[in-house]
């Protein structure tokens, strides 16, 4: 029995309880792929960022049990407050003894802060509730510039490690997808993506750009209908089903050359290239894209603001912005263009376009020898109609 442990914040009264099977996993990521609605989900994710806090409300998750603490201070991470509007109970800082007390299958019940097993205590945390959540953000902001300082000396960092491949594409494999002269999607699993990837399905048809699904982008692309060209990424995130596509693998590896996704993909009989860069792998997809000479790159779901790049909290992101500063003349963002622009056609436009369809038609009879040859004999039918009707009557 693990001892509870003493609370670093104020309790708050929970209404009511929720039960369910637990499911655990220190990535939230590869979790979110065998969650069912109603279970518990038992995460170690210190500043839960919005994409894995999207995927776990996405999955219909009863509750959520983190280990570590959600907000932790650093900077305002936008994850915990997507979890408790979506009305996801959220228990904070268990300890890392729940991934002792747990396993996968378990029936949990968790009331107010508590979480019981077989109906004894076995952890207690702290509840996060909108108001809990909006004061920790508040205090969070205030150290932001200490996160500025920090990203900062990772860029320079960044680009110290990987100035070769920036200025001149050293260590990008050769692949065997056509993509010189082409447009390129580049689809992460990220914000917005569904709503911006169904927005673009015009563009899509008209320009059939080369198709490249950055790890859990893949299955994005598959769930829209697109089979992808290019999967690139370290192949943690997506399916086997989708890794089977028939797509070409990239596969990022560490800058040392250890690239773990690969033994997956060997133990499912594919071949794949390794793309070896501290960068992260929607980074690494664009600097291939670019490199293999494609003349416009189009984005979704990737990271671009600076609330993204600290929500995301991974020194890594320094690459994004430096990877952009190198393709930013060939790159479009397709965030939030499913809020600028809507698919569909108004009810009132539509009944504007058939009148003047009707309008044209009508002009073009009038005008023509047939069409009053036409108008004539139709003329004459509506006649012998009305004179046959008016003799029933």
């Amino acid at each position: 029995m693990m001892r509870l442990p003493t609370l670093r914040r104020v309790r708050i009264a929970e209404p009511g309880m929720v039960a369910g099977t637990v499911r655990l996993d220190r990535r939230t990521k590869r979790l979110v792929g065998r969650l069912r609605p109603g279970d518990v989900a038992v995460i170690d994710h210190v500043d839960l960022d919005r994409v894995a806090a999207d995927s776990l409300v996405a999955a219909g998750v009863g509750a959520v049990l983190n280990a570590k603490p959600s907000i932790s201070g650093r900077y305002p991470n936008l994850g915990p407050e997507v979890l408790v509007r979506a009305g996801v109970p959220l228990l904070d800082d268990l300890g890392e003894g729940l991934f002792q007390l747990l396993r996968e299958g378990d029936q949990v019940r968790v009331e107010a802060e508590t979480v019981y097993l077989d109906e004894e205590p076995i952890a207690q945390g702290v509840r996060q509730e909108v108001a809990s959540v909006a004061s920790a953000m508040a205090e969070a902001r205030e150290g932001l510039s200490v996160q500025l300082e920090a990203f900062a000396a990772n860029t320079m960092e960044y680009l110290r490690q990987e100035r070769d491949l920036l200025l001149d594409g050293v260590g990008v494999p050769e692949i065997d997808t056509p993509i010189t002269g082409r447009h390129c999607l580049i689809v992460v699993r990220g914000y917005d993506y569904q709503a911006d990837l169904d927005v673009l399905r015009p563009y899509i048809r008209e320009f059939k750009p080369v198709l490249i699904g950055v790890d859990g982008g893949a299955d994005a692309l598959v769930e829209a209908g697109y089979p992808p060209d290019l999967i690139v990424g370290d192949m943690d995130s997506v399916t086997d089903e989708v890794l089977r596509c028939g797509a070409e693998l990239v596969v990022h590896a560490y800058p040392d050359g250890r690239a773990p996704g690969l033994t997956r993909v060997n133990k499912l009989g594919l071949a794949a290239h390794v793309f070896p860069a501290a960068a992260t792998s929607e980074d690494i997809a664009m600097l291939l894209a670019d490199e293999k000479g494609a003349t416009l790159l189009v984005a979704v779901g990737t990271h671009v603001t600076l609330v993204e790049f600290l929500d995301k909290g991974r020194g890594g992101m320094a690459s994004t912005f430096l990877t952009r500063l190198k393709i930013g003349g060939k790159l479009v963002d397709a965030k939030g263009v499913s809020r600028l622009y809507r698919q569909g056609i108004p009810g009132s436009s539509l009944l504007l376009l058939v009148l003047a369809a009707l309008a044209a038609l009508t002009a073009a009879v009038a005008v023509s020898t047939a069409g009053r040859a036409f108008l004539g004999v139709l003329a004459e039918w509506w006649d012998n109609l009305m004179f046959q009707l008016q003799q029933l009557f």
